[in-house]
């Protein structure tokens, strides 16, 4: 086990009959997803089904039949938090500490020790040394036993990645990609952002990586990937998407059930195709506009006292032996 330590214009109507592509979407399909923004998405796969619905952060987790499941004691419970952006200044959030130091308390205040904390990606703004420092301490106040990460490009703004991977990376592999395994879940840690051009990027070694990672496998068994940009063409012409992650669906298409989480667009997002279901979480941060709903994705200012509502965090549930995963975003408001 690695990587870790302890405790800009819409589409147009000619686009309207476009078959999604890697490098884009049509207006249909993002009409169909853009319903997604906006509320906490709770998710059941069971036997290669996705039942889905849109939930209120205060309904008990007993609201699906998966989250009563994920409630027993030989399930898995672990949390993921995005886009902390520690030492931005801006008047989208004026104390980005304060809101990652909230996120924080409500995974300590959710009722239950999560086995593990992952956050993918953009911990800091400007992948400074003492921003890394400062992250680093402010995970050290979560309530687990172990703290995963990935990078986003925010954190390897002028050296490659370096600063992340000296203060992050201990074990990992190549640029700071890694595996792990628990409760019957097989875990892979992806980095597509230091090779950005428009699109992130995973590049050849990552990927003969998870071929050779995933080849002792059994097609039963569950597979969580993480990374920082979306492994699907969310809206490539922002840059949510990456370019050569078709390569790794490919490789995962012969396993039952597949989860992406992903960070980088600030917002709650679904996808599913097929075997593999793709979830874009919210930010501690500042919110990003929907995508085709501004010129570009820059920090969107919104009422004080609405800004929480836009920011948020996951935890996702487990039960060893069913082909259940239950997911539900709360918002820190």
């Amino acid at each position: 086990m690695t990587g870790y330590y302890d405790s800009h214009d819409s589409a147009s109507a000619d686009d309207a009959e476009r078959p999604a592509t890697e490098h884009g979407m049509s207006r249909r399909q993002l009409i169909r997803h853009a319903g997604w923004f906006g509320g906490a998405v709770v998710l059941t796969v069971a036997s290669g089904e996705v039942i889905s619905h849109i939930a209120d952060s205060r309904e008990p987790d007993s609201m699906t039949a998966a989250g009563a499941t994920a409630a027993g004691n030989s399930s898995l419970r672990f949390v993921q938090v995005s886009d902390s952006h520690i030492g931005f200044q801006g008047p989208a959030n004026t104390d980005v500490v304060g809101s990652f130091t909230k996120a924080i308390n409500q995974v300590n205040s959710l009722g239950f020790r999560p086995d593990f904390v992952m956050h993918s990606g953009d911990l800091t703004h400007l992948s400074t040394a003492g921003q890394f420092d400062q992250v680093k301490q402010m995970l050290t106040g979560m309530q687990t036993d172990r703290v995963f990460t990935v990078p986003g490009e925010h954190d390897s703004i002028g050296d490659a990645g370096r600063a992340y991977r000296k203060t992050f990376g201990m074990g990992t592999l190549g640029d700071g990609w890694y595996s792990f395994d628990t409760h019957g879940v097989h875990f892979i840690a992806l980095v597509n952002t230091l090779s950005l051009e428009k699109l992130g990027h995973l590049g050849n070694d990552q990927i003969d990586f998870v071929r050779k990672d995933i080849a002792g496998l059994s097609s039963d068994t569950p597979i969580v990937v993480f990374s920082h940009i979306p492994l699907f063409a969310m809206y490539p012409k922002w840059g949510w998407s990456t370019d050569d992650a078709l390569k790794v669906i490919a490789l995962l298409r012969r396993f039952s059930s597949v989860t992406c989480l992903n960070g980088h667009v600030h917002q709650l997002f679904t996808k599913t195709d097929g075997n593999i279901t793709f979830h874009s979480a919210t930010t501690t941060a500042y919110p990003l506009p929907k995508p085709g709903r501004a010129p570009a994705p820059t920090p969107q200012v919104v009422p004080a006292r609405q800004l929480k509502d836009a920011l948020g965090i996951r935890t996702v549930g487990y039960r060893q032996g069913d082909r259940e995963l239950a997911i539900k975003d709360q918002r820190l408001a």
